[in-house]
């Protein structure tokens, strides 16, 4: 099975690029060096590498990528930190 990765940069700017690809070293080149001139990313280099994981079933890498991206700014930071406990209660509703 082909391995698929799912994987979180952090560009210059400090916000988060959330990206699924077959070949990170790759891509991680492409985002560095602006290969895609009109990316989310080309305007904001350096990017950092900053959260990857892999996976061995594609439609299972992009589902996840895609839950990712609907993260908040601090679940997406939790993930990154590894603070498996704080994704539990961040992803929790708050009633004020």
């Amino acid at each position: 099975m082909k391995q698929s990765f799912v994987y979180v940069l952090k560009c210059s700017d400090s916000s988060y690029y959330v990206g699924v690809t077959s070949d990170l070293t790759t891509r991680l080149f492409r985002h560095q060096t602006g290969f895609y001139p009109d990316s989310y990313t080309a305007g904001r280099r350096p990017v950092e590498l900053v959260f990857y994981c892999e996976f061995t079933d594609i439609a299972l890498a992009i589902q996840t990528e895609k839950q990712i991206k609907k993260w908040s700014r601090l679940k997406k930071e939790a993930l990154i930190n590894g603070d498996f406990d704080g994704l539990v209660n961040l992803a929790k509703k708050r009633f004020d």
